[in-house]
């Protein structure tokens, strides 16, 4: 099975990455968790990038608050797919990392979900390995279902 890689710029993005880290442990999925900065450690991140497929990888989260570049720095060397979460941080919230993450250049796509979005970053590379993993998509189909039947459990005890 492929593995998913989880990239932070900063440790401080670490509760983001544990619901990442969380969800993938749940479906069985592989995955490495590394710390490298687009600004801070550029050559770090673009090693990672340029040497991802080769190292197994199939899909790699990014995170990254304020200028988050982060996601398009990592997309910007491989053609894996990339998804990326911005984190919330400074005066904006996480508004300016979002639209840092969603405004890539055609040409270098980055998928983005919301805002501190780490357990769907996680199922989001879930679904893009279980293309070619059967087994995964059937975890996939049974988390969806474990997830309606909690909802229809809900729907079944409100009584007004």
């Amino acid at each position: 099975m492929k593995k998913v890689g989880i990239i932070m710029g900063s440790d401080s993005d670490m509760p983001i990455a544990q619901k990442a880290v969380d969800m993938l442990k749940s479906l069985g999925v592989p995955y490495e968790v590394h710390i490298y900065s687009a600004h801070r450690t550029p050559v770090e991140a673009r090693d990672f990038s340029l040497n991802a497929r080769k190292n197994g990888f199939g899909a790699i989260i990014a995170m990254a608050g304020m200028a988050a570049h982060l996601a398009g720095a990592i997309a910007a060397n491989t053609t894996i797919p990339v998804i990326g979460i911005p984190c919330k941080s400074g005066p904006l919230a996480g508004m300016d990392a979002l639209l840092a993450t969603v405004q890539m250049p055609t040409g270098i796509p980055v998928a983005t979900v919301a805002i501190d979005g780490g357990g769907n970053a996680a199922l989001l590379a879930a679904q893009i390995i279980a293309v070619e993993d059967a087994a995964l998509a059937e975890r996939l189909d049974a988390k969806r279902r474990a997830d309606a039947d909690k909802v229809l459990e809900k729907n079944d005890k409100l009584a007004l």
